[in-house]
């Protein structure tokens, strides 16, 4: 398949240069061997995806940056709209950027789609005038664990069971305002350090209290504030989406008055949503199983 996608990435740069993208994304899991056209970088700026903490081989280090998105099954689009949502959030890709994404499916071992991005235009994901502040008070590698771990719980479940939660990041002070608490608070009297989003060893106390209904509401910093509270705002507004549920009207309720972001993963589809200002700022879905 090395001529396959040989081809490809000579496709993708060429469009690359046409339409002067900002860089060239390439799904680094679907095909390892991917063509370095010189001895130091491919033909055009080159950002890796790669699944979960895997290391890049030794000949595309210094190469390029990495994107990690979740070892989890994922559609071509959705991984490429992870990577570009993280893309956001720490500041690398911008409002008006192009990118040109290869993609495929890692067990077949070839790059077989090839998707034209212009950030602020193309799907969901961009559409919002305040791209730019979607991490707005929260530190991107927060934003970024939450959404992995969002999106395994989507894949994954918990013990054979579908699960879905909402995760509240930011200006915990004025969502515990407009919230109460439904159990008795799990991380109470827990330093920092203990429960904070970053720290691995809690990943799996956070799975399992995800059955639990109500949301998390998590500090800019990661640390975890509560679990299982009830978000008392709602969202009254036509331009909401119809036909979804009531976690999705409680995380938009909550952030169209707050500056929180809200990660919804749907119980009902698998999907996972992130909402800031009210509005969905990228959905993605669940794989057909």
């Amino acid at each position: 398949m090395a001529s396959i996608n040989k081809t490809m990435v000579a496709f993708a740069c060429q469009i690359a240069k046409e339409i002067e993208a900002k860089a060239v994304l390439m799904d680094i899991d679907v095909a390892p061997d991917l063509p370095v056209l010189d001895a130091q970088k491919i033909c055009f700026e080159a950002i890796f995806i790669a699944r979960g903490a895997n290391d890049l081989p030794d000949r595309f280090r210094g190469s390029a940056r990495v994107i990690n998105v979740p070892d989890v099954n994922l559609t071509r689009l959705g991984q490429i709209k992870i990577a570009i949502t993280k893309g956001i959030a720490t500041g690398l890709f911008h409002k008006g950027d192009k990118l040109v994404c290869l993609s495929g499916i890692p067990r077949f071992g070839y790059v077989d789609s090839i998707f034209v991005i212009d950030v602020g235009r193309e799907f969901e994901i961009l559409t919002s005038e305040g791209i730019t502040d979607i991490t707005d008070g929260v530190y991107p590698e927060v934003f970024g664990a939450v959404l992995n771990l969002a999106l395994e719980l989507a894949a994954q479940g918990r013990e054979g069971r579908k699960v879905g939660t909402i995760f509240i990041l930011g200006d915990h002070e004025r969502v515990l305002q407009l919230s109460r608490q439904m159990i008795i608070n799990p991380f109470q009297g827990y330093s920092e350090e203990e429960r904070n989003i970053l720290n691995p060893e809690l990943k799996e106390t956070i799975k399992e209290l995800s059955a639990i209904d109500g949301a998390f509401v998590i500090r800019e910093n990661g640390a975890i504030m509560t679990a299982g509270r009830h978000l008392s705002a709602a969202l009254e507004s036509k331009d909401f989406p119809q036909g979804l549920g009531s976690r999705h009207i409680a995380a938009a309720g909550m952030t169209s008055i707050t500056h929180a972001i809200a990660i919804v993963t749907s119980e009902s589809t698998g999907n996972v949503s992130v909402f800031k200002n009210g509005r969905i700022f990228v959905t993605i879905e669940k794989p057909i199983e």
